[in-house]
């Protein structure tokens, strides 16, 4: 199975690597557009990108950072938006980004490495990511990779890989460090 791993951030994506089936190619997918600020985009994107180099892994990216894309469709109905509808826009966002690069290129499915992380809306994430797969004709690997995190931050750490401290949106950050 030719696989695309929508890659969140490298703690996680190392998390993912031991629950995919062997036997077949698995590459790594950057679109986040949530990331805020653009130094913490950047600081992520680097780490994820030395722990691809380190597994032999690719590495596609998307094509520019996204923030501006991000808020526009989070604000288009903001005083109506909870935070967990704000995190589903998100995830419908990079799931949709990622099942059309996955279709484009010839992966045969998708997956994403969010689906690692306790912090993250786990039935919201795999939702959206099954409504890509039918969008965009393309199979999405499910498999609830949370009992790999620990595992996956823990080679992060062992690699010296910068770790993250919040969800990455500007939102999550203030929620992070007003408490």
């Amino acid at each position: 199975m030719k696989l695309l791993l929508h890659s969140c951030c490298a703690a996680c994506t190392l998390a993912c690597l031991g629950g995919i089936p062997g036997g077949g190619q698995t590459e790594l997918f950057w679109y986040n557009p949530n990331i805020h600020p653009l130094t913490e985009y950047e600081k992520r994107l680097s780490a994820l990108a030395e722990a691809a180099g380190a597994e032999n892994m690719g590495l596609e990216k998307a094509d520019r950072y996204g923030l501006k894309d991000f808020l526009r469709a989070v604000f288009a109905d903001m005083e109506n938006t909870p935070a967990g509808s704000r995190c589903k826009i998100c995830y419908k966002m990079r799931m949709e980004k990622t099942a059309a690069f996955a279709a484009e290129n010839g992966f045969d499915a998708f997956s994403t490495s969010l689906l690692a992380s306790e912090h993250q809306n786990h039935e919201a994430i795999r939702q959206a990511a099954e409504e890509a797969a039918e969008q965009y004709r393309v199979k999405f690997f499910y498999r609830d990779f949370r009992a790999s995190s620990r595992q996956g931050k823990n080679k992060a750490r062992a690699a010296g890989l910068y770790m993250q401290k919040y969800c990455g949106c500007i939102f999550s950050e203030e929620e992070r460090y007003s408490t």
